[in-house]
């Protein structure tokens, strides 16, 4: 079967009334209390989306999400009672899309994973169209360019083309470089990046800056010197092609 969302929890009540809450409006759901029961799920069924615990009974969400991105792109959703930064950093580090601390509210919960799921969906749509979209003002051999020679984003791989070289990235690397290149050399807010990245523009700043510094990784030569997306302090960032 297909489900829109798999929500992977030990709190057994709090999974339950998540999934019917969910499911009431029309978010299929479905959900597990364990490590072993979450990939015995994935074997027999397909989802758009997870909503992953951290302390699970045989092991822990950081382990689950490491072992669902070496070949699912899928949306994944941190959902954990623990409060510090260094868990946040480490969610996101390991694939996470988001983070949602305990105790949530239903209704936002439900906001952010429809965002999510409106989001995987146009980059299926994406896929299938096998489309593509190019930096047109570097392919002017005419005009300066900046360091890079070129830079595209390749949508219907979720990818981005530097100097050549095809630099697979994942699903909320993607999405940020693509709102960065719609603003191309402008400066864009960190609010404007939240609210058309994951679709909520009151957002903890270390949620952005750990994409930022995974995005950096892989399209810049020097991440800690970088020419392309360029940090505003206190403002936000500007791609500069």
């Amino acid at each position: 079967m297909h489900y829109n969302c798999l929500i992977v929890d030990d709190e057994t009540e709090l999974a339950q009334m998540t999934a019917e809450y969910f499911n009431m409006f029309e978010v299929s759901t479905a959900f597990v209390v364990s490590v072993a029961e979450c990939f015995d799920f994935l074997k027999k069924n397909t989802v758009d989306l997870v909503l992953l615990d951290i302390n699970l009974g045989d092991g822990t969400g950081f382990e689950v999400c490491k072992k669902l991105r070496e070949d699912m792109q899928l949306p994944i959703l941190f959902i954990s009672a623990r409060q510090s930064d260094d868990d946040v950093l480490v969610a996101l580090s390991v694939g996470g899309d988001d983070y949602v601390k305990k105790p949530y509210s239903l209704s936002v919960l439900l906001a952010k994973v429809k965002v999510n799921l409106k989001r995987a969906e146009q980059i299926k749509k994406l896929e299938k169209a096998g489309s593509a979209v190019a930096a047109p003002d570097l392919q002017d051999g005419g005009s300066k360019t900046s360091d890079i020679e070129n830079l595209v984003l390749d949508a219907a791989n979720m990818a981005a083309v530097v100097k050549g070289q095809k630099i697979v990235l994942k699903a909320k690397e993607f999405a940020l470089l693509e709102c960065l290149y719609r603003h191309k050399n402008t400066i864009v807010k960190k609010e404007v990046l939240f609210d058309e990245v994951w679709g909520d523009s009151f957002f903890s700043d270390s949620t952005l800056n750990v994409h930022i510094r995974k995005l950096r990784e892989k399209i810049e030569e020097n991440p800690n010197e970088p020419k392309l997306i360029k940090t505003v302090w206190g403002t936000g960032y500007c791609l500069e092609v």
